[in-house]
Formats: C-alpha cells, sequence, structure tokens
C-alpha cells in the first residue's frame, strides 16, 4: 500500500520520481531541526527538499526558505545567517491542529460562555 501511496501522491512522503531522481542526481546539502532534508544539482540549478512527516512548506525555516528560493547561495550550513536579539525562534503554521489560534468569539473556543445579559430570541 505504501508503495502505490508514494507512486500516485506527492503528500505521504516524496513521490517515487523524485526519489529516483534524488538518489541520481541529488547532492546533499544540509538537514534542518525537523529533520527535512535539502539537496541541489550538482550545477546548482535545482534545489528541493524532501520533508520528514507532514509536507508543510510552513516547517520550513526562513534562512533554508531564503536558500531554496535563491536569494543566499550558499546554504545556512556554510554561511549561517546572523539574528538579530529581538527576532523570534521559527514556528510552523498551526492552523488546522490543535494547537491553532481560536478567537474569543469563535465556536471553536470551549471557554465560551453565554453572558448573563444575553436572552436568546424565541418565536412565538
Amino acid at each position: 500500500m505504501d508503495l502505490i501511496k508514494r507512486v500516485l501522491t506527492w503528500w505521504h512522503s516524496q513521490t517515487l520520481g523524485t526519489q529516483l531522481f534524488t538518489w541520481r542526481k541529488g547532492i546533499r546539502v544540509g538537514e534542518d531541526l525537523e529533520g527535512n532534508v535539502f539537496y541541489q544539482t550538482k550545477d546548482g540549478l535545482r534545489r528541493w527538499i524532501v520533508y520528514n512527516g507532514a509536507i508543510e512548506a510552513s516547517r520550513v525555516s526562513p534562512e533554508w526558505h531564503g536558500w531554496l528560493h535563491y536569494t543566499f547561495s550558499e546554504p545556512p550550513t556554510e554561511e549561517p545567517l546572523s539574528r538579530k536579539k529581538w527576532e523570534k525562534d521559527h514556528i510552523p503554521n498551526l492552523t488546522g491542529t490543535s494547537q491553532a489560534y481560536v478567537p474569543k468569539g469563535s465556536l471553536r473556543n470551549k471557554s465560551n460562555s453565554i453572558p448573563s445579559d444575553y436572552t436568546p430570541w424565541k418565536p412565538e
């Protein structure tokens, strides 16, 4: 079943085609704290990522994102970015998870209670 998923879908892991391309032409450049592995071709014209776990673009840190999109020529393993003291640590997008932000008036907010000055309308 896993082989069929890998051949036909990309959201479970890398596809079989990506794995073959990575095996034949990929040079491992580095790995981030999430366990995602970054590759490029010998000539450096193509860069890609093999995710460790869920395939979610927001799991890529800003340093590696810049390298993937050719903003930086050197990967963070060779030339790390300097961090300012006011910069926060990278966190992935939590939308759709149990840790997602839930505003005060949301139906998903379990702490919502009906205010005492509220009386619902009832048709007669």
